[in-house]
């Protein structure tokens, strides 16, 4: 469902461009730099490479490298392709869950959270997640660590 609705938002997406990048060739306006009016068929050209990789490539590559399970007390993180990392965080030990997004995340939606512990392991790290998905998962993780940690005293 997810790769159906990025692949309608994409065409979509691409004709408008195309439709303003032939636009921008015929109107022939002075305000508009003669080279812009003469590659201007590059602009659909790059976004439809971009978002061919958005659709076919990013969430595959998310499913093989990163897993991840979170339960009412556990956090089950797996990590790599070649070699592999497992970690398992109890909710009742998180102290801090951040949600970030870098440049490069932000163009493809995504996000990472990161659940951190006062353990010598550091951080637990979910990478690839939907921006409002980790937003969400963020906010939940906070308030049930604050419940737990509020029964354990």
């Amino acid at each position: 469902m997810w790769r159906l609705s990025i692949a309608i938002e994409s065409v979509v997406m691409l004709a408008v461009l195309g439709a303003a990048a032939l636009g921008i060739s015929w109107v022939g306006w002075d305000w508009i730099p003669g080279w812009l009016a003469e590659n201007a068929w590059w602009i659909p050209v790059l976004y439809g490479v971009y978002a061919a990789a958005k659709t076919a490539i990013a969430p595959r590559w998310r499913y093989r490298v990163h897993r991840w399970e979170i339960t009412a007390d556990m956090i089950y993180t797996r990590v790599g392709w070649l070699n592999r990392a497992w970690q398992l965080v109890p909710v009742s030990r998180i102290q801090t869950v951040d949600h970030t997004q870098g440049w490069l995340e932000r163009m493809f939606r995504v996000a990472t959270l990161e659940v951190q512990t006062a353990s010598h392991a550091g951080s637990s790290t979910i990478e690839g997640l939907d921006a409002d998905e980790a937003r969400r998962i963020s906010e939940e993780l906070a308030v049930r660590a604050g419940e737990l940690r509020d029964d354990a005293t």
